[in-house]
């Protein structure tokens, strides 16, 4: 029931028997997979047709009611790339799975693995989809943004402030999880990072022109699909050195 774990299963060779109308990758595999729902509600009644071993939940993805629907479960708690080592190694046991025990151990080397140097991220950013409006300065912190009317973006203690900060970016230090905020009130110098997910900033891009602050619009599964997709990301990235 969350799209990153899907992917992630199916990359392991884990048999994947149902999915959310979220779960899109890999594309070749998951269109024979049954659609259950979303990951915010679902039809338990199809759910149990499927006669699943284990459903894959994660607390903040999904709803409490899903792990109290009687079924085993079991579900994840990502909060940040220091998380991932455990969570996978703990799925890989339920699983018996030697091919997520080793992506287990790729998020660790990661989780090792010095931050990227600050000064190697102004203007050449992985992730990127398109610049808006490059940096002309010295950029102070960035703002992930990922919703609109209102405005919210992530803190410094997520999932996504921890792979911004393995990439060298200094996070702008808003207190709450998804804060809520006035973006004609953060400074010149902040660099606003428009994620494609989940509202659809590079489509829906009205208005932006005019913000006094530079921007980029940024591949939103990169940075918060934390199996497979940001393990491979962040490796990338790593090695490239940026």
């Amino acid at each position: 029931m969350v799209p990153s774990w899907t992917e992630t299963l199916l990359s392991a060779g884990v048999e994947v028997v149902g999915r959310t109308r979220f779960c899109i990758h890999p594309e070749d595999a998951v269109g024979r997979i049954p659609k259950v729902g979303g990951t915010k509600d679902w039809n338990l009644e199809k759910v149990r047709q499927l006669n699943p071993d284990l459903v894959i939940l994660d607390r903040e993805e999904n709803p409490l009611a899903m792990a109290e629907a009687g079924l085993p479960y079991w579900a994840s708690q990502v909060s940040s790339i220091e998380s991932l080592p455990e969570a996978l190694s703990e799925l890989a046991e339920r699983l018996g799975s030697s091919r997520l025990a080793t992506l287990g151990e790729r998020w660790q080397a990661v989780r090792e693995t010095a931050a990227v140097e600050p000064a190697a991220q102004k203007f050449d950013l992985p992730g990127v989809l398109e610049w808006g409006r490059r940096p002309d300065c010295e950029v102070g912190s960035v703002v992930y943004v990922i919703w609109r009317d209102p405005w919210m973006a992530v803190a410094p203690h997520t999932f996504i402030g921890s792979v911004l900060s393995k990439l060298g970016m200094e996070v702008y230090p808003f207190e709450e999880t998804y804060p809520q905020f006035e973006i004609e009130s953060l400074p010149s110098d902040c660099l606003l990072l428009f994620s494609s997910e989940p509202y659809p900033f590079l489509r829906k891009r009205e208005g932006l022109e005019s913000l006094r602050q530079p921007y980029a619009f940024v591949d939103g599964e990169c940075f918060s699909w934390f199996g497979i997709r940001s393990l491979e990301f962040l490796e990338a990235a790593l090695r490239e050195g940026r």
